[in-house]
């Protein structure tokens, strides 16, 4: 079964795994030195960087068919270290990061990804779909008419080449026809020469030359563990995604350890921190990537585009580039959401609604991403304590009155709760019914001890059945009421 799996990972989509790790090495590069450029280094630290973790991922990846490489998120985290530290503390840093994530993934932190809600998801798609397309706004402000005319013509090639062929992914086509309309005919409009010196050599193996003592621990932990945060959060939404628009499932812990040894990979040959690329994994997977050999070949090629044939490189257009990364945000974004406002509730909507503009706002993914996952959590909250509710009957004959509680009895449903019972009423006997009711935290046992203590200070005679198991236990551990020597002494103080 694994030697199966395998061999379909790697071996089942061979021809157009190679085809779309081609565009996606192409669609890095231009990237990869913004980044670096972000960071305040080199071009080849965030070419490097990127050339690795791909490579890596491919290799020990949980999620076949997704891109990592150096990010913008993880960049804007970088500057502060780079620029009072220098680029040594940025790979002591980078190896940290990896550390920490291999234990995020042994510890299952994988797992975290079931308390986010698909509303949470979708706000983050739509947020970096938004993105995407505005990282493209400054290589069309102000530029030659030329550039508008490459771009809307590489849209064109991207959107109808594939009613002719799909044999050759369309963003390939369109990178290839425009380089060679730019330099047939000397157009004067940006170039990825333009961005930044590329490397003329293979990375080499770089241990940071830092101090290996605390000093440097304490310079270096508070930008390696948001950094791995960052980085977890970003891949494992990205794997999400990807999951859904290949119907294939991941293994989540799995993908932590591998960016985690991707990233310690990274910082040992010279490159920065990075973590999965949601646009450049729309991009293989548009373009067909689907298994372990297009990551890989995203990275192999990346390499020997800007080391060998760098001079080629050089002239690729960036309006043809800009074509690219605007399909990307046009498919990314999920169109069915603004048609969904009407129809989902309004909590869901906001939920969403909230993740992106918090996301587009401050560029935080995670910021955005936590905002999100919190919101949806205290909607949740109080939905479920709408549920809750308590049942009265009275029996003349044995003067008892009985209160059967339904529902989750916890922290937003505890004032609920007591809200239910008539502490004013003199009866003999009272009877709280839990059968068909769950208790959940300390604040719903507190509330409890309230109702049973307020009761018994009437003079009634107080009694508590029906608790399942798992409100038994909470309620042994942290309750007062069953307590004689607890309830005298409160008793007592009034």
């Amino acid at each position: 079964m694994l030697l199966s799996s395998t061999r379909q990972d790697w071996l089942g989509n061979v021809r157009a795994d190679i085809l779309a790790g081609l565009v996606v090495a192409l669609a890095l590069i231009p990237e990869a030195i913004a980044f670096s450029i972000i960071a305040g280094v080199d071009p080849k630290v965030g070419l490097y960087a990127s050339f690795c973790i791909a490579v890596i991922t491919a290799i020990v990846g949980g999620r076949p068919g997704m891109i990592s490489a150096a990010t913008a998120a993880m960049a804007l985290l970088m500057v502060t270290l780079v620029r009072e530290h220098g680029l040594e503390y940025l790979l002591a840093a980078t190896l940290l990061t990896g550390v920490i994530q291999i234990v995020a993934g042994y510890l299952n932190l994988g797992e975290l990804m079931r308390f986010v809600s698909s509303s949470v998801v979708t706000g983050f798609v739509n947020a970096l779909a938004i993105l995407i397309f505005m990282a493209q706004l400054p290589e069309l402000t102000d530029a030659p008419w030329q550039v508008y005319a490459m771009t809307a013509a590489g849209l064109a090639i991207i959107y109808l080449f594939p009613r002719i062929t799909k044999a050759i992914p369309s963003p390939l086509v369109t990178i290839l026809v425009l380089t060679a309309i730019s330099v047939f005919l000397d157009l004067d409009i940006r170039t990825v020469g333009d961005l930044g010196e590329l490397p003329d050599s293979l990375p080499v193996f770089l241990w940071p030359q830092v101090p290996l003592n605390l000093e440097t621990l304490q310079i270096i932990l508070p930008y390696s563990i948001p950094l791995a945060m960052v980085g977890l959060l970003e891949s494992l939404m990205t794997a999400t995604i990807v999951d859904d628009l290949t119907d294939t499932p991941s293994d989540k812990n799995r993908e932590c350890k591998a960016q985690g040894i991707a990233n310690f990979g990274s910082g040992l040959i010279g490159g920065m921190a990075g973590c999965a690329m949601i646009g450049q994994s729309v991009i293989n997977v548009k373009s067909g990537g689907r298994g372990r050999l297009s990551s890989l070949t995203a990275g192999a090629v990346l390499l020997i585009l800007v080391v060998f044939l760098k001079d080629w490189v050089s002239l690729i257009p960036m309006a043809a580039l800009v074509s690219v990364m605007i399909m990307v945000s046009i498919g990314t974004f999920k169109w069915s959401s603004i048609q969904n406002l009407k129809e989902l509730p309004l909590s869901t909507n906001l939920v969403m609604i909230t993740t992106v503009v918090v996301v587009v706002w401050t560029h935080n993914l995670a910021l955005g991403v936590f905002t999100g996952v919190l919101l949806a959590a205290l909607f949740f909250a109080n939905k479920v304590s709408h549920f809750m509710y308590v049942e009265s009957e009275y029996d003349e004959t044995t003067d008892t009155r009985t209160y059967r509680v339904v529902g989750q009895v916890f922290f937003n449903s505890a004032d609920k709760f007591l809200a239910a019972f008539d502490f004013k009423e003199v009866v003999e006997n009272l009877v709280i019914d839990l059968n068909r009711a769950h208790f959940w935290d300390v604040t719903a046992v507190s509330a409890l001890d309230k109702a049973v203590i307020k009761f018994r200070r009437e003079g009634a005679s107080v009694s508590v059945k029906g608790l399942n198991e798992a409100s038994e236990t909470i309620v042994d551990r942290f309750g007062l009421h069953d307590k004689p020597e607890e309830i005298d002494k409160i008793l007592g103080a009034h």
